[in-house]
């Protein structure tokens, strides 16, 4: 795939850069932030972004929890500056070997942390990012890993409603396919109109760093086809079946104004998860911490220290 970031030029002003470094674990190479804590007794949280983002998508929030946490961030398989995921030749859109799966990422994230040597104790997870924290306190891999708790931020954990539910994946399947769709849209992409448009349909209003960061990813081929890989390989359904199974408490933050995933949503998994909480953020769309991460940050920290 053409036009992979490149880190010594695409990334020379990424955001937190003096944070970054790079990681080779289960099976790719992966980029990661990390704030040491501040004091011995921080505990570690897990930071995980959505599809399509990277990152940078906590470069405003990060400043705010690091006096309180000792923070991990990456890019997942196929975004941002990570390199792809494994790729399995075996079928099933859960296939336990396919990188881009929500089981395989999970099996990922976990390798990343055990060659790393640590164990979060929190993991805050937006959007996709909150189901693949779902999915590692399920996985049997990852049973010794018991974070006191799951923070997820406007949580994509059930297929879309309606027609666009039954279309979406299949359609995304067909587009991941297609060698030639990534390019198309990193071609589209470089119209400033066409991204600020896509922002906009979130319920999240932007800076103008917001703005060009997003652009720049996805005028990356390479990052489009990390981002379409992830929605086609996806088992919504059986995430949904089994967070009853859960045992570990969740917490959802909902953006009042999400575009993205119905804020309705997140009041669905918290009826079926055994431990949840739920709380509204007023005014703010699917990427909150992006717009107002100070409030975002409260909202966090009210969490920890119950």
């Amino acid at each position: 795939m053409a036009h992979k970031l490149n880190w010594d030029t695409d990334g020379h002003d990424w955001p937190h850069r003096d944070r970054s470094r790079f990681v080779e674990a289960g099976g790719l190479r992966w980029h990661v932030q990390h704030w040491p804590a501040s004091t011995g007794s921080a505990p570690l949280m897990l930071l995980l972004h959505g599809t399509g983002s990277a990152t940078h998508s906590w470069r405003s929030l990060a400043p705010l929890l690091v006096p309180h946490f000792e923070l991990l961030a990456l890019d997942l398989p196929g975004h941002g500056f990570s390199g792809p995921a494994p790729r399995s030749s075996r079928g099933g859109d859960d296939a336990a070997q396919d990188g881009a799966s929500m089981h395989g990422m999970a099996r990922s994230v976990a390798a990343l942390l055990a060659t790393l040597g640590l164990r979060p104790r929190w993991v805050l997870g937006h959007s996709a990012g909150a189901a693949i924290a779902v999915r590692m306190a399920l996985h049997s891999a990852t049973a010794s890993w018991a974070p006191t708790g799951l923070i997820a931020l406007n949580a994509a954990m059930f297929p879309l409603p309606g027609i666009s539910g039954a279309l979406f994946s299949p359609a995304a399947k067909l587009l991941a396919a297609n060698p030639l769709i990534p390019r198309l849209f990193a071609w589209r992409a470089k119209n400033p109109d066409v991204v600020r448009q896509l922002l906009k349909s979130t319920g999240s209003s932007f800076d103008a760093e917001g703005d060009r960061l997003y652009r720049q990813l996805v005028s990356s081929p390479a990052h489009v086809a990390g981002a379409l890989a992830m929605v086609s390989r996806w088992n919504l359904p059986a995430l949904a079946a089994d967070l009853p199974s859960l045992r570990t408490p969740v917490h959802f933050l909902v953006g009042e104004r999400d575009g993205t995933v119905p804020p309705s949503d997140s009041a669905r998994a918290q009826a079926l998860v055994h431990e949840a909480t739920l709380q509204t953020l007023p005014g703010l769309g699917h990427l909150a911490h992006e717009e107002q991460p100070q409030q975002v940050a409260e909202a966090v920290l009210r969490i920890t220290e119950r």
